[in-house]
């Protein structure tokens, strides 16, 4: 699949003029800013190695319980699109694309595993606005878009917790604005270098194809991330149709239509309507009608279409025509792309298995808390600094969004502390953050008060000061835990901060930025509650419902 270069860095996206279907509106081809090429997916059937494929018969199958729970997880993975069967039928391997996870240079940490050994497990979504295949075409949009490089139009990062009890999402407003990494096009090899000027996020797929998405998303999060699957519209049609509809409510009725053409065509009446087709993908692309008429508003909307997806698929009482299965796994796995880890039907049921685990109560849907920018970004947005850092720590260290990180069992420890003079620490300065260097002396500061504590065999490691934003410790092996957690206890550190870690060889204390100052470590409650400025909305809500914009009621 050819690439070329977009729009050099630092111009402007260029504005965007909502219109329906063949109007040439941005909306409606996703609200695309950027330019340039960059050919994708061939409608279903066709492509390389396809044409010419003999047709095979699918095998019947009266497990529908599984095609269920497959479509359920589907329903999370890719915004509303996709099917069920594709994970059962193997014949279908060959539709899926697959491209490489992390296009950037700075490789991913390791996840830390908590007490019990387990580790989490991160998922980009990408909702791809290619304009590249006859289906997507069909579904309108402005014509110079057709071929055009696709923009990564949504973003949503899964995070199911190392004990599969819950899952959260954060999605990145399209309309974000950040420096982007370096990133190396795995087909041409071209390289594109590192922003000195602020991006909007959704050019991302430009520089590369989805692992600079992911590469973008590390830079600014520091999250590991485990996998991504991109879909496009023709996906967000099938799922809706293959599923009979999915229900979603506005407080009045709305009409996205300005008298200057802006919106997505979405005509609904006050209260709850079920969507599918192309109703459900205006749905989920209208911005003019929701809210204040911003990306903000069409972010939540998808939440909401998401959740209530889910909990029709949970039902189990939609998806049970084997046909209408087979049928939308085609279209499906011919619109969806995933990264080289998720290339076999065997790999993705185990991640369906998975994420099945944790109830509709324990989803969580949030946005990246941000800010308006200024100037010629007016109307773009930008990380809110502190609550959308509070936001990415917690799903680094694993504390559910919905605040139920109280209830979590510790499992208990088997391995007996030695005595406080025996524990050997190595302590670290690990204050550094991006704008301030290391607090001074830190490291020995911390130190001494170990070995007022009674640990006399304390060290500092002065080799090592990768910063970290919270004060942790690390150890390699469950012989090492209790030690581990007696330092922990010694200074009040909480316990949910001691990790196993491969990376160290002994049990190591990295004073992060959050203990910049002198005094006890200062530990708060409050670090385990999701801002409001996230707007989390669990997924059992059936009350949602979205706010209509005045100027777009009929």
């Amino acid at each position: 699949m050819g690439r070329s270069s977009v729009r050099g860095e630092g111009t402007r996206p260029r504005g965007r003029h909502d219109g329906p279907p063949g109007s040439g509106g941005a909306e409606a081809a996703g609200g695309r800013s950027g330019q340039g090429r960059r050919s994708g997916a061939a409608p279903a059937g066709t492509g390389p190695g396809r044409a010419d494929r003999p047709s095979r018969r699918a095998p019947k199958s009266g497990k529908r319980r599984v095609l269920r729970w497959v479509a359920t997880v589907l329903a999370l993975l890719i915004l509303g699109t996709g099917g069920a069967g594709y994970l059962y039928y193997k014949h279908l391997n060959g539709n899926i694309r697959k491209e490489d996870l992390t296009l950037g240079d700075k490789q991913m940490a390791d996840h830390k595993a908590n007490a019990a050994g387990q580790t989490p497990l991160n998922i980009l979504l990408i909702g791809s606005d290619a304009r590249d295949s006859e289906a997507n075409q069909k579904l309108g949009g402005a014509k110079e878009t057709f071929g055009g490089t696709p923009l990564a139009d949504v973003q949503m990062l899964l995070h199911l917790s190392a004990d599969r009890s819950n899952i959260s999402v954060v999605s990145m407003p399209r309309d974000t604005m950040l420096k982007m990494p370096k990133c190396t096009d795995p087909e041409s090899g071209k390289v594109y270098a590192a922003s000195t000027v602020d991006v909007q996020t959704n050019e991302s797929l430009g520089r590369g194809g989805p692992g600079c998405t992911v590469a973008a998303w590390y830079e600014l999060t520091g999250i590991t991330i485990d996998h991504f699957m991109m879909i496009d519209f023709a996906g967000v049609v099938s799922m809706a149709d293959a599923i009979g509809g999915v229900p979603v409510c506005v407080d009045a009725n709305i009409r996205s239509r300005g008298s200057d053409g802006k919106g997505s065509g979405l005509k609904l009446e006050e209260g709850t309507t079920s969507v599918k087709g192309k109703q459900a993908l205006q749905w989920l692309r209208t911005r003019y009608g929701f809210e204040d008429n911003t990306d903000l508003g069409r972010t939540k909307a998808q939440h909401q279409y998401l959740n209530s997806m889910v909990r029709q698929l949970r039902k189990g009482t939609k998806l049970t025509d084997p046909g209408k299965l087979m049928s939308l796994a085609e279209a499906a796995t011919s619109a969806l792309t995933v990264d080289k880890g998720l290339d076999t039907v065997k790999k993705l049921y185990d991640l369906a298995e998975e994420l099945k685990k944790a109830p509709t109560d324990r989803i969580t849907m949030t946005t990246m808390p941000n800010v308006y920018g200024t100037g010629q970004f007016s109307g773009r947005v930008y990380p809110k600094a502190d609550e959308a850092e509070q936001v990415f720590r917690m799903i680094r260290e694993d504390i559910p969004l919905d605040g139920k990180a109280s209830k979590r069992k510790t499992p208990v420890v088997t391995d007996k502390a030695a005595p406080d003079d025996e524990i050997a620490v190595s302590v670290r300065n690990a204050t550094g953050t991006d704008t301030l260097g290391p607090a001074q002396g830190r490291a020995s500061t911390v130190k001494e008060l170990l070995t007022d504590a009674g640990f006399t065999r304390a060290s500092v490691d002065s080799q090592n000061t990768e910063p970290a934003a919270r004060t942790g410790l690390l150890y390699p092996s469950a012989d090492l835990e209790g030690d581990a957690q007696a330092v922990a206890k010694a200074l009040g550190i909480p316990v949910a901060q001691v990790k196993k870690s491969t990376e160290v060889s002994g049990i190591v204390l990295a004073v992060g930025a959050d203990w910049r100052e002198d005094g006890a470590y200062p530990a708060k409650a409050a670090d385990e509650k999701t801002p409001e400025s996230a707007n989390p909305l669990n997924g059992a809500d059936e009350k949602a419902c979205m706010h209509v914009n005045p100027n777009y009621t009929w």
